[in-house]
């Protein structure tokens, strides 16, 4: 798995998962919040993968250039701001349009019964 990452597991587990994915859910916050697209949630989640890399070659020597370890990096705080987005998009869908939707679940949200 290392060979695949270009990093050690403790790396990939304390600077991706701990640091990265916070910083993931609080981009897709952002995003939502001040009702941009979705598309803007692929583009930050490039830039949080590049910002991934590098801090790991910076502090803990990792390989920068190891493409795999890249995608997968990208892959997984992409998915972390597109779920974030999709639930601040839910509960403000809900809560600034009570007369029409209501929550129907984590991530959506359906018209009032009337």
């Amino acid at each position: 798995m290392e060979a695949l990452l270009g990093t050690s597991n403790l790396v990939f587990i304390g600077i991706l998962k701990l640091l990265w994915c916070g910083a993931a859910l609080k981009t897709g916050h952002a995003i939502a919040a001040t009702w941009r697209p979705i598309s803007h949630c692929v583009i930050y989640g490039v830039f949080l993968g590049i910002a991934d890399r590098l801090l790991g070659f910076l502090l803990a020597g990792s390989d920068l250039l190891s493409v795999a370890g890249y995608l997968l990096d990208t892959a997984v705080l992409t998915l972390v701001v597109l779920f974030a987005y999709r639930v601040t998009w839910a509960h403000k869908m809900t809560s600034q349009y009570p007369w029409l939707y209501e929550r129907a679940g984590l991530l959506g949200w359906r018209d009032k019964a009337r």
